[in-house]
C-alpha cells in the first residue's frame, strides 16, 4: 500500500516512515502543500495511485485545511489529518472539508495503523493493482491467486478447479488477506475483523487457522508470515 506523508518536520516524518515501512507500507514523504498537490492532482506529475494521505495541518507554505479541500475537489484518495490541533472546531472543520479521519498528536502508533487500514477498506482500492502481481477481479467479486479461486458471494473456494471445504473463520481469514495481496495485515487487525474481538489471548487461534489454510490450499508459501507484525498474501502463488 502506497502512502503519501505530508509533514514538514523531518524528524517526525523519518520516525513515522520507518515504522510504516516495517508494516509493509511504501511511503513517499513531502514537506509542503505544493508538493502534496503535485503528487495528487491530475496531470503529468499527479495521479500517483496513493491509497491514503497522512496530512499535517501546520505546513510551511499553505494551511493543511486548504490542501485537504483542494485534494477532495479532484480526488477520492482518503485523507487522514494528523495534527497537534486538538480542539473540536478544528476536527469538525477538517471532516467537513472531506477528511476521512482526524488523528491528534501525540498518537498511539497502533491506533494510527488501524485508522489507515480502516479508511483504505472503506474506500476500496483504486489503482493498487499496479505491481501487485494479483489477478483481476471479475464483476461478481471473484478473487483469483495462482490457481486459488475465491467466490465471496457463495463463500466457495477452489484450488486448481477442485472445491475445498473451509470453516467459516478460515474463509473469512482467507478472503481478508486475498483482498490486498502484498499488504501486511497486523495480527490485531485480523483478530478484530475475523473474530470480532480483541487481540489478547487469541494469538494461538490465529496461528492454528493460518496453518490449516496453508495445508488445505496446498500452497504453504501463499500466506506469508511477517515476523513480529502479521501476515500477507503473496503476490505470486507458490
Amino acid at each position: 500500500m502506497r502512502l503519501l506523508l505530508v509533514e514538514d518536520d523531518d524528524h517526525v516524518a523519518g520516525a513515522l516512515s520507518a515504522v510504516l515501512a516495517r508494516h509493509g507500507f511504501e511511503v513517499r514523504h513531502v514537506r509542503t502543500g505544493a508538493e502534496a498537490l503535485q503528487e495528487l492532482l491530475p496531470g503529468e506529475a499527479g495521479g500517483a495511485g496513493y491509497a491514503v494521505v497522512l496530512l499535517d495541518l501546520g505546513l510551511p507554505d499553505r494551511d493543511g485545511f486548504e490542501i485537504c479541500g483542494r485534494i477532495r475537489r479532484t480526488s477520492s484518495t482518503p485523507v487522514i489529518m494528523v495534527t497537534a490541533r486538538a480542539d473540536v472546531r478544528s476536527r469538525i472543520h477538517g471532516l467537513n472539508l472531506g477528511a476521512d479521519d482526524y488523528v491528534v498528536k501525540p498518537y498511539d502508533m497502533g491506533e494510527l495503523l488501524a485508522r489507515i487500514h480502516a479508511v483504505s477498506r472503506r474506500t476500496g482500492p483504486e489503482d493498487e493493482s499496479e505491481g501487485t502481481g494479483s489477478a483481476p477481479q471479475s464483476g461478481s467479486g471473484t478473487l483469483r491467486l495462482g490457481g486459488v479461486t475465491i467466490e465471496p458471494a457463495t463463500r466457495e473456494v477452489s484450488v486448481d478447479g477442485v472445491r475445498i471445504q473451509l470453516t467459516r473463520k478460515e474463509f473469512d481469514l482467507l478472503a481478508l488477506l486475498a483482498q490486498r495481496p502484498g499488504v501486511v495485515f497486523r495480527r490485531e487487525q485480523i483478530i478484530s475483523e475475523v473474530w470480532r474481538t480483541s487481540w489478547e489471548g487469541t494469538g494461538r487461534t490465529l496461528e492454528v487457522h493460518i496453518a490449516s489454510l496453508r495445508s488445505k490450499l496446498r500452497r504453504p508459501a501463499l500466506i506469508e508470515t511477517v515476523r513480529g507484525v502479521g501476515y500477507r498474501m503473496a503476490t505470486t502463488a507458490a
